[in-house]
């Protein structure tokens, strides 16, 4: 069968290139053709755009841009009806995706949608356009089955999280990361994971190079997102005790001690290293007065989602200063506050079940493709 597949970011290039494999296993026929990135690439098939020329993110920078958005959301109608897949799977990236779901439903092309538009967080009406134009909803959080179905009456299936599987194999695979970059065996080490868009990685840098000079005692190690060109982010490492590592941000929290994290998939990946964390985020100053407007939720972080609590600190926008991060990351490297999180995690992964969604998702598209459920 011949599949489109729409990711948007890095994270959704990851997952898409997963399900993909597993799409092949149940289909060894499948011809992909995508939006996405590196990852899916090498798995085969045809890349029509990288994520990379995508990534908008605030209020203020979708507006700015929306020229690009509304030309890419144009191509891709066009190059769809020209391919005629299948089925359309849509990778989260909602903003773009629901517009393509609206207009493919209307072509009568089956839309399957893997990683749902996060609606229990803001524009909780979309769940109107996602019982009228999706054939189906692989959900990866736990919470999310019980939401749609309690407060919308709206059947998903819940798959399992595919972090779980990604990251149980990373743990596992043999790794020589200080020695590769010649790093001091017994120095500990400190993630710092800023994002994947330079809109956000331009907010937090600064910042974090001053808290840096605050630890002297660690070694801090950014990782730099796949999207973004290397030298780009030399503006922001002048001082040389500051290394940047790309493609290696798993090897990176397999040895971190803590890390400082941006709001987004990156908890969640941080939590399940069992890497004690505090996650920071700051966008521009529109942005966030929309935003603190229609977002009711009482956790930006996954982390704290997942587990309906406080389990990580979240240092946002005017909080987000030097003093505030000095005093966070003391308390998750020398207080009992890192015993306590760590306990908590081991609580999130059993909250997030056994893994295998990618598979179970595979499994599930092909059996709905061949009217087999």
């Amino acid at each position: 069968m011949k599949y489109y597949i729409i990711a948007g970011e890095a994270s959704g290039d990851l997952h898409a290139s997963n399900l993909m494999k597993a799409l092949l296993l149940e289909d060894p026929e499948a011809v992909f053709r995508f939006w996405g990135g590196d990852k899916m690439q090498e798995v085969g098939g045809t890349l029509v755009k990288h994520y990379k020329e995508l990534a908008f993110m605030g209020f203020w920078e979708v507006f700015i841009n929306l020229k690009t958005i509304l030309n890419n959301i144009g191509f891709c109608k066009k190059d769809i009806l020209e391919y005629n897949p299948d089925a359309i799977i849509y990778i989260d990236y909602p903003g773009f995706n629901m517009r393509i779901a609206a207009w493919a439903k209307k072509q009568n092309f089956k839309n399957l949608y893997y990683i749902s538009p996060q609606i229990w967080a803001w524009k909780e009406k979309r769940i109107s356009k996602i019982k009228r134009d999706l054939d189906a909803l692989f959900v990866i959080l736990p919470f999310e089955k019980t939401y749609f179905k309690e407060k919308h009456n709206y059947e998903v299936q819940y798959v399992g999280n595919p972090l779980v599987d990604v990251i149980q194999e990373a743990i596992q695979e043999k790794d020589d990361f200080r020695s590769n970059q010649k790093l001091d065996q017994n120095t500990p080490l400190i993630a710092l994971l800023p994002g994947s868009r330079k809109q956000e990685i331009l907010k937090m840098m600064p910042t974090f190079i001053k808290v840096i000079q605050r630890f002297p005692q660690y070694k801090f190690i950014v990782a730099a997102a796949p999207g973004i060109d290397f030298e780009w982010y030399q503006q922001f490492l002048k001082d040389e005790s500051v290394l940047l590592v790309q493609n290696q941000t798993y090897s990176l929290l397999k040895n971190s001690f803590a890390a400082i994290v941006t709001s987004g998939t990156a908890t969640l990946e941080t939590a399940l290293f069992k890497v004690p964390q505090l996650v920071c985020y700051r966008s521009s100053f529109l942005s966030f007065q929309i935003a603190k407007r229609i977002i009711t939720l009482p956790f930006i972080s996954l982390v704290n989602l997942i587990m309906d609590r406080k389990v990580v600190s979240e240092i946002l926008q005017n909080d987000f200063t030097v003093e505030q991060i000095e005093k966070e990351l003391k308390s998750i490297t020398v207080s009992e506050k890192r015993e306590i999180q760590l306990k908590d995690y081991e609580s999130l992964n059993q909250k997030l079940s056994t893994g295998g969604a990618s598979v179970k998702t595979a499994k599930s598209i092909v059996n709905l493709l061949q009217n087999k459920v």
